[in-house]
């Protein structure tokens, strides 16, 4: 069981976790906190469930976590100056915070993939899905779904990356109420430098994703593209160098060619 009494002491945020809503079983954290009817409006209000029926991931893989050994939550962000133009940068501020909270706690090297995904040991441990809802061409409400592999040693299923926990690369059980908490602080930390010094993201986040400068695979939309990972644009998108000409890439699955 998690201990919301724990967590609430490491919790060092302003905003980020202070509207915090612990459930048992849900369909969906993302979903639910896009639901228009529900009553959760507060920018920066956290949602964690302990068992997702319909937890997923980037087009719509499920995502299997086993109840109460690990965190899959999400994190509403209604707050206008960042889902006007920097709402991309908040993709690579998540993944950069769950990073930075393994490496800090647990002294474990993380890795980032390109878009989404989190990498111990060439093994994934966390992933990231964007969510946002839209009245014209305004986003009017943005979460940020995070699953963390933490206590989790079994896995079962076909990965296209094999999957790891922070238990099972330290071979010790972990403190889940600590890490969410060292998550939050670290990603209210990073919400500043979006907003003042984005370049400072990008930096940080490529100094952690080794393939850049390498051949690669991308499939978009069932199409496979080929060429040289070159860098990501200030904006976060891939820019894809092929005979001497650069493709900006706005999704798709990366894998080295």
């Amino acid at each position: 069981m998690f201990n919301l009494e724990i967590f609430d002491l490491k919790l060092n945020t302003e905003i980020i976790g202070r509207n915090f809503v612990y459930t048992e079983e849900i369909d969906s954290t993302n979903s639910f906190l896009l639901n228009k009817s529900n009553k959760f409006n507060t920018d920066g209000t956290v949602l964690l469930a302990e068992k997702q029926n319909k937890g997923h991931g980037r087009k719509d893989r499920v995502w299997y976590s086993n109840k109460e050994q690990n965190l899959t939550f999400s994190i509403l962000i209604t707050n206008k100056k960042f889902l006007k133009d920097k709402f991309n940068l908040l993709n690579f501020a998540a993944s950069l915070s769950v990073a930075l909270a393994i490496e800090n706690l647990y002294q474990l090297k993380t890795e980032l993939k390109w878009p989404n995904d989190v990498l111990v040991n060439g093994k994934k441990i966390a992933g990231i899905l964007l969510e946002s809802i839209s009245q014209g061409s305004k986003i009017e409400k943005l979460v940020i779904g995070i699953g963390l592999n933490v206590n989790q040693v079994m896995f079962q299923g076909n990965f296209n990356i094999p999957p790891t926990s922070i238990k099972f690369e330290l071979n010790e059980p972990v403190d889940r109420e600590r890490l969410l908490a060292e998550l939050l602080n670290t990603f209210e930390e990073l919400l500043e430098k979006v907003e003042h010094s984005p370049s400072d993201i990008m930096k940080d986040w490529k100094s952690r994703c080794w393939l850049i400068g390498e051949k690669i695979s991308i499939i978009e939309n069932e199409k496979v593209k080929y060429g040289i990972f070159d860098d990501l644009d200030d904006d976060g998108f891939l820019l894809l160098k092929n005979k001497g000409k650069i493709e900006k890439i706005h999704f798709g699955d990366v894998s080295l060619a």
